[in-house]
């Protein structure tokens, strides 16, 4: 027995030297180099390098579910409105011999409905425009799309006019909060100062000349300078714009028939006051800006004229003459984000906004327009929201004007109108 359990134990280990010397004869070929996708951290956090390149990228987005409720106007309004929103932005970075090379991407795609298509800032008090609710209203824009490479921005991007483009709150206060096409450059100097020059298209921004005077085009796009300066107690910035405003006063409205080339511009100073001494993340805005002939860079426009006659917001209007003259304004801003713990903030909104008209048959509307807001924002885990807002809005009018609630059956007019609304929104950031 002994002998056939060695003579096993023999053949077992004599096939397996013949086999390893056989596999040692064979050609080899050595598995490819796995590509792991290695963390980039030369940006922040969530960049990773696109593998074999040396380009790091951040993929992101955001879905947002907003409910507002509020007061209707007619009988064709809704009293609330219901919205969706999709967000997915592409941030890809490189550093270079002459500074960080930039490319970013931002979409937003949209579904609307009821009082979120009365147009207006915040479907707020008295409206003109008659727009009633709709079934459903659906878009896709692009938000952003620049190029950065060094002091040079190319591109789709935030206007270098704006300071506080409503950072806080669901509802937008009366302010600058635009995305031109620009093209841009900023000289930097060192403890947190820069100054830039910026070529900005306020066509991309939907501005309005005038209701009396047809649009005749414009020779150069419009030109904004700001000046600012960021460090550990915040940031404060200086910005002026000025630009073409061609326009044609009509015969047909009390105008002279003139082609004219008429200038607008504007000017603004902000202040972002960073708050620890009360709670990290704690941080106060103020802001003031005038407009002559620019009233887009005061917040109104075609974006947010709504809830006035839009005579009453263009940028020029016939004098009692017929010849065109500006229309001027100022807006004042103030927004204060408190953290009551470190999952449970609010913010307080404000902003006061005067005109001064020229509409030529009529003595001038002159709005005055006051927008108050508070919210209450919970943050259970890191990038999702869930909060309510509560926003109160009056405008003041130079004259009385028809009230949209009764004007369709005895011609009620008014001098002063004002709204409560509220939101709720669930929002998640990644």
């Amino acid at each position: 027995m002994k002998l056939v359990k060695s003579l096993l134990l023999g053949s077992a280990a004599g096939i397996a030297a013949v086999a390893g010397a056989q596999a040692a004869d064979l050609p080899s070929r050595k598995a490819a180099p796995v590509e792991y996708v290695r963390v980039c951290s030369a940006f922040g956090a969530g960049f990773f390098y696109i593998p074999g390149t040396d380009t790091c990228l951040r993929i992101g987005g955001r879905v947002r579910a907003e409910y507002t409720f509020g007061e209707r106007w007619n009988a064709g309004q809704d009293s609330y409105g219901t919205r969706a929103r999709g967000r997915i932005y592409i941030d890809a970075r490189n550093q270079t011999a002459y500074g960080t090379l930039r490319t970013f991407v931002r979409y937003d795609v949209t579904t609307s409905t009821g009082s979120y298509g009365y147009g207006g800032t915040n479907a707020g008090a008295n409206r003109f425009s008659g727009v009633n609710g709709t079934t459903s209203d659906s878009s896709l824009g692009l938000d952003k799309a620049f190029v950065q490479f060094g002091p040079i921005t190319a591109g789709k991007a935030q206007s270098f006019y704006d300071f506080y483009a409503n950072d806080y709150g669901f509802s937008v206060l009366r302010t600058s909060d635009r995305s031109p096409n620009l093209l841009a450059y900023t000289a930097t100097f060192g403890g947190g100062f820069s100054a830039t020059i910026s070529l900005e298209d306020p066509k991309t921004t939907g501005r309005r000349p005038s209701t009396f005077a047809a649009y005749q085009g414009t020779t150069y796009p419009d030109v904004v300078a700001s000046l600012r300066v960021e460090q550990g107690w915040g940031a404060a910035q200086l910005s002026g714009a000025i630009g073409d405003r061609g326009a044609y006063s009509s015969p047909f409205a009390g105008g002279n028939g003139a082609k004219k080339d008429e200038m607008g511009w504007a000017i603004q100073a902000g202040v972002k006051i960073n708050l620890p001494m009360l709670a990290a993340g704690d941080a106060l805005f103020l802001q003031a800006g005038y407009a002559d002939g620019a009233l887009e860079y005061l917040g109104w426009g075609t974006a947010g004229y709504g809830r006035l006659p839009a005579y009453a917001v263009n940028n020029f209007g016939p004098n009692a003459f017929g010849n065109l003259k500006s229309n001027t304004g100022y807006n004042l801003v103030a927004a204060l984000r408190h953290y009551w713990t470190p999952a449970i903030r609010s913010d307080f909104l404000a902003s006061y906004s005067a005109l001064q008209t020229n509409d030529g048959a009529i003595r001038s509307v002159d709005p005055k327009e006051l927008i108050l807001g508070a919210n209450l924002v919970w943050s259970p885990v890191s990038g999702l929201d869930i909060g309510v807002e509560v926003l109160y809005s009056r405008t003041e009018y130079g004259v009385r004007v028809p009230d949209a609630k009764a004007f369709a059956v005895n011609g009620r007019t008014i001098k002063s109108d004002d709204a409560w609304t509220g939101r709720l929104r669930i929002q998640r950031d990644f």
